[in-house]
């Protein structure tokens, strides 16, 4: 796929522009948004996204097209499982509700930037290292292992302040309220940062952790540079809508760590058998090519994602019914007046 530059340039003046469009219509003013404002531009973000992958269709056909929005579905269903870390640093940090946005975009923003050099490095990694494959494979292959081990989410999960955070506290003097949506404020001449600021640099050290299995993901998925940063941004960009407008059924999604696992898993395996294609490590097949099985086409990799999002999604909507049934069955109902 040959992309000149002036569609890169082009692609990421729109990307910023969007980026630039939220914080000044949307998180400049400190604000809780509705329900009403969260869906409609969720479905704005997606609609981009969409018209994107079509435009894509249209200039580089079908083959492409299928690439992008397999590895746009991937992301957006990797994203929806961070918003679970996401609700936690929330809520440990009591971040106000009017402030959660402004976090957000600033997290998503270093999101964008920490995940571009990502991609040109694996880019440039996988130009030169064919046995890259292996080793993307084998770490979804391990993470899909560990999602599948997690068995979802609960309610009973906490935050835990990483090493990063505890350094920062240790080395920046904190203030311990919010002083509106500032990151720093100046006490008796002293400079401060403040909770908001601690919140933010969680949410930058969770997206870092985030990119080691997003990113060999959409690797597995196309090799084209511009499709994988395009599908990531595209993913990002409409995260913090999506944070409001889901916020209260990400409980409800109780299979989604097995979807995700099954899906990474997936890929995984699609990864090795790939490495296997292009295999030159003398310690297998002798340096030789394995082709004996076959690799598998981006259709069915889309039908393979878009089916286990479905079942996941419906099995956990089922399964929060029947839970929210015995529970409303249980409550003592009071006795009839004679």
């Amino acid at each position: 796929m040959d992309v000149p530059f002036l569609v890169w340039a082009l692609t990421i003046a729109v990307i910023v522009g969007m980026l630039i469009f939220d914080f000044v219509g949307h998180v400049r003013t400190p604000h809780a948004p509705t329900l009403r404002e969260s869906a409609i531009w969720s479905a704005v973000y997606v609609g981009v996204a969409v018209v994107f992958g079509l435009l894509v269709l249209w200039f580089s056909g079908a083959q492409y097209a299928g690439e992008y929005f397999a590895g746009y579905v991937t992301e957006k269903s990797l994203s929806v499982d961070n918003l679970f870390v996401f609700v936690l640093i929330m809520a440990a940090f009591a971040v106000p509700r009017e402030l959660q946005q402004k976090v957000l975009l600033f997290g998503i923003t270093f999101a964008l930037a920490l995940r571009t050099v990502f991609i040109l490095v694996g880019a440039a990694a996988i130009e030169n290292f064919s046995w890259v494959f292996y080793l993307f494979g084998a770490i979804l292959i391990y993470t899909a292992w560990v999602q599948a081990r997690s068995g979802g989410h609960s309610g009973d999960e906490h935050y835990e302040e990483s090493a990063v955070l505890r350094v920062t506290r240790r080395v920046l003097p904190t203030t311990e309220d919010y002083q509106g949506d500032r990151m720093t404020v100046k006490v008796d001449g002293r400079r401060f940062i403040t909770p908001l600021a601690i919140a933010l640099i969680a949410i930058g050290t969770a997206d870092v952790i985030f990119a080691v299995d997003s990113i060999p993901a959409i690797f597995g998925l196309t090799q084209e540079t511009y499709l994988v940063f395009a599908a990531n941004a595209f993913s990002l960009l409409g995260l913090r809508q999506l944070f409001f407008l889901i916020d209260g059924l990400l409980d409800r999604l109780v299979y989604l760590a097995y979807g995700l696992a099954v899906i990474l898993g997936f890929i995984g395996a699609k990864l090795v058998i790939h490495a296997l294609h292009t295999n030159e490590l003398p310690f297998i097949n002798g340096g030789e090519h394995v082709t004996a099985v076959p690799e598998i086409s981006t259709g069915v990799s889309l039908g393979v994602i878009i089916a286990t999002l479905l079942v996941t999604t419906v099995a956990s909507l089922a399964k929060s019914r029947a839970e929210r049934r015995v529970v409303a069955d249980d409550i003592p109902r009071p006795a009839a007046r004679v």
